[in-house]
């Protein structure tokens, strides 16, 4: 029976672990009223948040933009659908890899840096010493944070995708020698901007919450010491990984089910 006790105490600390996060995700929107009255902490946060990724988010979409266009046009030509190819790029860019590369490249860039810095924060006793001075450090430090990472997401998915198309576009026209005009009429006519792009940032906008959640709430339950805050990091990469592939495939379900 020994298996089975060991079953029963993992799941029960899993789902301890669980309910403790749903609670501090209720702390952290408790207090973004609080730090919706101080935009500036804000503002900072999504400039600096958005700083710490967006070099790696305009190379990456750069380079994806130059493969998709060479695999999607070696996937199209047999079937005569090369006219196709800047539909294609586009609708995979801002439904699909857009916001979920983005997060992705978001979670190991800016949400390692989060999670070490909160970690160090409370290694340091900061966030014990606010508290002594009767500061919530969930409306000073944590809620800013939270909602500069939600608002940041949305912004550098936006700007992944315009420059893996402008990409794409400098491949298929100038390497492959695709019609500019067909490249970029057939996205005019076929792109639909709130089924397709407006999905795409409202996808976003939830893996920034993943993200970010994840980011502070492992840097916030990160042990003060140097091995705990690199575990947490760690961590951060993973769980915001595995929830972000998770909930793609539920909201695309959800948004792309009907034609």
């Amino acid at each position: 029976m020994n298996w089975l006790a060991l079953i029963g105490a993992r799941a029960l600390s899993v789902m301890r672990g669980w309910g403790h996060g749903a609670l501090f995700l209720l702390d952290l929107v408790r207090a973004l009223p609080a730090a919706l009255r101080r935009p500036m902490l804000v503002i900072t946060q999504v400039h600096a948040i958005g700083n710490r990724s967006l070099l790696i988010i305009l190379a990456s979409g750069m380079a994806v933009g130059f493969v998709l266009a060479l695999q999607m046009y070696y996937a199209l030509v047999p079937y005569g659908a090369a006219e196709s190819l800047g539909l294609v790029i586009n609708l995979s860019l801002v439904r699909e890899l857009g916001p979920v590369v983005t997060a992705l490249l978001f979670a190991g860039r800016a949400g390692t840096s989060l999670t070490a810095e909160i970690g160090l924060m409370k290694a340091g006793e900061q966030l014990a010493a606010m508290e002594l001075m009767a500061i919530d450090p969930r409306a000073r430090v944590l809620a800013p944070r939270f909602l500069g990472g939600v608002v940041a997401m949305p912004i550098l998915a936006i700007l992944f995708s315009t420059i893996g198309i402008l990409g794409a576009w400098v491949v298929a026209v100038g390497l492959i020698g695709i019609d500019a005009g067909n490249f970029w009429s057939i996205q005019q006519s076929r792109v639909d901007v709130l089924r397709d792009i407006g999905n795409g940032i409202a996808k976003s906008a939830v893996f920034g919450v993943i993200c970010t959640f994840v980011a502070l709430y492992q840097g916030h339950e990160t042990q003060a010491t140097p091995e705990g805050v690199a575990y947490a990091t760690t961590r951060t990469v993973v769980f915001s990984s595995l929830a972000v592939l998770g909930t793609d495939f539920i909201l695309t379900a959800l948004m792309f089910s009907t034609p």
